[in-house]
Parts: C-alpha cells; sequence; structure tokens
C-alpha cells in the first residue's frame, strides 16, 4: 500500500523514539530509586500486600508470576538498560521486528511496575507514558518509513491531554474564566521549582495573559494538529512552548518533556528536514505485509477503545485522569480543574525525648523537593518524579488522600526504616530513631521582594495546627488514626 507510510517524516520519528526512549529512562530511574520505600516488601504499600487483593485481569503485570524486592530491582533495570539502548539507536540497528519486541518488552516491564505501583504510580504521566510507548511498538525503525496511520494516532494522543486539559479548566474553577487563576497557582502548585517564586511575583496582567495563552494552547491549537503542513507544525511548535514554560515555572516529572516528545514527530516532517538539508538516512524498503495488518489492526483497536475518552470530554461530568482499560491504552487526561488559594504543608517532626513536655525540642524531616525549610531554594527536579513529595502535597489539601500510607510513614519514621529514611533529604535522628513523631500543619506563602532581601527566606508559614498529634513507639502498632 503505497499511501502506507510516508518518509518524509523520519526525522520526526527518530526524534519521537530517542525522546521517549530517554523519558522511559528516567521512569525506570525513577521507580529504581524509590520502590523499596514505597512497595517494596518494607515498604509503606507492599506489592505482595496488594497482589494478595487483585487478580491479574485487574492488574496486569509480570510480579504475578513472583515478587521480591530483587526481581523488581533486576525488573527496572533491566527496562533502564534497554531504554538506554533504544535512546542511542539500537532499534535502527536491529530488524523490524526484533526492534518492535524492543519496544513492546519495554511496555510490558513498565506496565508491570505501574499496575503495582498503587497510588505512587497513579499520575496521570505514568498512563501516558504507556500509551505512547505502546503506539511507539509499531512505529517502525529504519527498514521501513514511518507509517502514517502511526503519525496520526500520535497527534490523537497529544491531542487529548491538550484539549482535556482545557475543557476542565473551563468547567471547574471559575478564576479559570476570569483569567486569574496564574494570581495562585505557581504558589500552590504541588511541586514548585526554583523559579516558581520569581513567576508568582510577575505582575497580574502577565498573569492574565498566561491563562488566556494557556486557554488558547488547550483548546484551540490541537485542532490544528490535524491540519496540513505547515498548520499541523506551527501548533506543534506553539505546544512546545508552552511546555517549556511550564518546565521552566514547575516541577511535573515527565509530564510537559513527553508532551514535548510528542510534539515532535509533527514538526520533524519535509519543512524541517528541508529547512535543516538532512535527508534519509537510507532508502526505505516496502513495508512487509505482516506489518501493515498489524497497523490496520491496531489503528482500528485504538478507535474502538477512543469511544470512552470522547465521550467523557462531551460529559459535563469530566473525569479529569482515568484509565479505561488495565492496559492504560487510549486514557482520558486533564489537569489543575480547579486552583488552591492558599497553599498547605505538612511537616513532620520528631523528638529522641522520653516525655513531652512545654520544653521539648522538635526537629523537623527535610524533603528532597517539596517546601520545608523556609530558606532553602527548591530544586529543579523534573523529569524525575519524587512520589513521596507529590503524595505529601495531595495529604495536606485532604486527610483522605493519606489515609493509605501516611500512618505506615509514621511507624517507619519511629522504626527507623532505612528504605523510607532514603525516600527523605535526610533524617534529624542520624543514630537512633526518635521517640515521638507528630505532623503539623502549616499555611505557606511566597515572601515578598522586601522580605526575600531581609531575611533570606523565600517561603513565610503560619502554624494552623496539630494534623497528627505526637505518636510514640509504645503506640506504633496501633492503626494510627489520621484526623
Amino acid at each position: 500500500m503505497e499511501w502506507f507510510t510516508d518518509a518524509d517524516y523520519w526525522l520526526g520519528r527518530v526524534l519521537f523514539q530517542r525522546g521517549l526512549a530517554v523519558l522511559y529512562l528516567v521512569a525506570f530511574l525513577s521507580a529504581a530509586g524509590q520502590f523499596r520505600g514505597l512497595i517494596g516488601e518494607q515498604g509503606l504499600l507492599p506489592v505482595p500486600r496488594f497482589l494478595a487483593s487483585v487478580r491479574f485481569r485487574e492488574a496486569p503485570s509480570v510480579f504475578h508470576l513472583h515478587y521480591s524486592d530483587h526481581f523488581f530491582a533486576a525488573t527496572v533495570w533491566t527496562g533502564a538498560a534497554l531504554s538506554a539502548a533504544l535512546a542511542a539507536g539500537a532499534g535502527d540497528l536491529a530488524p523490524l521486528g526484533v526492534s518492535m519486541l524492543m519496544w513492546a518488552v519495554l511496555w510490558v516491564l513498565y506496565l508491570s511496575v505501574v499496575n503495582v505501583g498503587q497510588t505512587w504510580f497513579a499520575f496521570m504521566w505514568e498512563s501516558l507514558l504507556l500509551e505512547a510507548g505502546f503506539l511507539a511498538v509499531f512505529l517502525g525503525n529504519d527498514d521501513t518509513a514511518p507509517p502514517v496511520l502511526v503519525l496520526w494516532l500520535l497527534r490523537w494522543l497529544l491531542f487529548r491531554p491538550e484539549f482535556g486539559a482545557g475543557l476542565i479548566k473551563l468547567r471547574g474553577d471559575r478564576c479559570w474564566r476570569d483569567l486569574t487563576c496564574l494570581y495562585y497557582h505557581h504558589e500552590t502548585q504541588p511541586m514548585p521549582g526554583p523559579l516558581s517564586w520569581f513567576f508568582h511575583h510577575l505582575p497580574r496582567p502577565v498573569h492574565r495573559v498566561e491563562a488566556a495563552a494557556n486557554h488558547f494552547a488547550q483548546l484551540v491549537v490541537p485542532f490544528a494538529l490535524f491540519a496540513p503542513q505547515p498548520v499541523a507544525a506551527a501548533a506543534a511548535g506553539y505546544m512546545i512552548a508552552t511546555q517549556l514554560w511550564l518546565i521552566a515555572s514547575g516541577n511535573f516529572a515527565w509530564l510537559n518533556w513527553l508532551a514535548i516528545v510528542l510534539a515532535l514527530p509533527v514538526i520533524g516532517g519535509p519543512a524541517s528536514t528541508g529547512a535543516l538539508g538532512l535527508s534519509a538516512p537510507s532508502q526505505f524498503a516496502a513495508a512487509p505485509a505482516w506489518y501493515e495488518g498489524v497497523v490496520l489492526a491496531v489503528t482500528a483497536g485504538v478507535a474502538v477503545l477512543s469511544y470512552w475518552p470522547v465521550r467523557n470530554l462531551l460529559s459535563r461530568h469530566q473525569l479529569m485522569n482515568a484509565s479505561f482499560t488495565p492496559l492504560h491504552l487510549v486514557n482520558t487526561y486533564g489537569a489543575f480543574g480547579s486552583v488552591g488559594r492558599r497553599r498547605y504543608e505538612l511537616v513532620i517532626e520528631g523528638t529522641d525525648e522520653p516525655q513531652i513536655t512545654g520544653s521539648t525540642v522538635w526537629k523537623e524531616y527535610g524533603f528532597k523537593g517539596k517546601p520545608g525549610d523556609v530558606r532553602r531554594l527548591l530544586p529543579q527536579v523534573a523529569p524525575y518524579h519524587l512520589r513521596l513529595d507529590w503524595l505529601m502535597w495531595f495529604a495536606a489539601l485532604s486527610p483522605a488522600y493519606a489515609a493509605p500510607w501516611l500512618p505506615a510513614f509514621i511507624v517507619a519514621l519511629l522504626d527507623g526504616n532505612r528504605a523510607v529514611l532514603r525516600l527523605l533529604r535526610g533524617s534529624p535522628f542520624p543514630d537512633s530513631p526518635p521517640a515521638f513523631v507528630r505532623v503539623r500543619l502549616y499555611h505557606y506563602r511566597f515572601t515578598t521582594w522586601r522580605q526575600l532581601r531581609s531575611t533570606g527566606a523565600w517561603w513565610d508559614r503560619t502554624l494552623v495546627g496539630n494534623y497528627l498529634p505526637p505518636v510514640t513507639k509504645a503506640l506504633k502498632e496501633v492503626h494510627t488514626r489520621i484526623p
């Protein structure tokens, strides 16, 4: 079938595949560095306990066959090694079928991780990575020119997170409609970055322009992805620019980088290669019949599964992020349907004193990414994903978010659980665990320019009250109650 492939998009495919492999690598490294404390055998939500309550068809994963921390580590490091190989171009050096198998193995490995990761792996960018990774299996390699149908499926995938986020904003918080949400967002977003303080202090008219530009990027521009070139490439370029703005203003794991990677096949067409003076690296062979059949079947399957996200987009009761199948294929996406006006943070403190008195000295646990020490400039950690820090933000919004894991977290601190402590920036009790641990709720807000110059503090905080009263080792076996 002559229409089946389009050699002009060879550069877009190369950029997409290399970029996606790098993000897979980041995701596997993130899992490798944090799983023992989060879902390991001695973690906060152990995988063995989870697997005992779910069937394979509810959460497909290789770990239904066997789980141990060593096996999990071997799995994610295998995924990391394979990701690195594909990022280096190994997929183009192998025959078409082998290249597809490499991408398929990568997808199965990360699906296995996500499906046992529970709340720690329930973020939208997990599903988005899996959906992009699934389509990458069928994008081919240097043996054939890029298949047109898969290129269109990638545009459909880029469309849904953008348009879904735009719709849920209009249907949600009023501040999106009156263009005032950015008055608060940079301060109250889940994981501010080193530049977030400066973004927050931009003039309010600039914030209104930010909000309007966001609406244009999410509600208008996505439709232009399906227009002829160069309109589609211009739309993708505009999306990339907005994603770079978001990358500079906060930490959203690999979400923004993945959106950029999804836009690359659109701009990597004939106009780009011609402007750069590039030509295809080789003369592509005709696509094998079996490959054409597989791509046609996958396209039909995605078309059928698209019914549910389309229905969700059209619904007044739109879900923000949801997977309609355990395979995380053809999902619905969205972000920030509401924006908080005040930022609350949980501050966890411990003491090694045997009794609590009015003069007890409490020492604060430091987190790697979330606000804590008011003088600390927060780091840029994205695209790496600090899962505990993110969940701490949700816990501050409502105790319901913390109920499944915060009691176990407190017990782990009282036990001096090393796997859990490695999730933190440091422990104030390096030699032995504390005698008591408590959780306090603070209202955090960015300082003014004058306060920053005079005190060196990026944040000002005010105590709201106890979120969890002091818990002692003698009571740690009792299921801690979240107020």
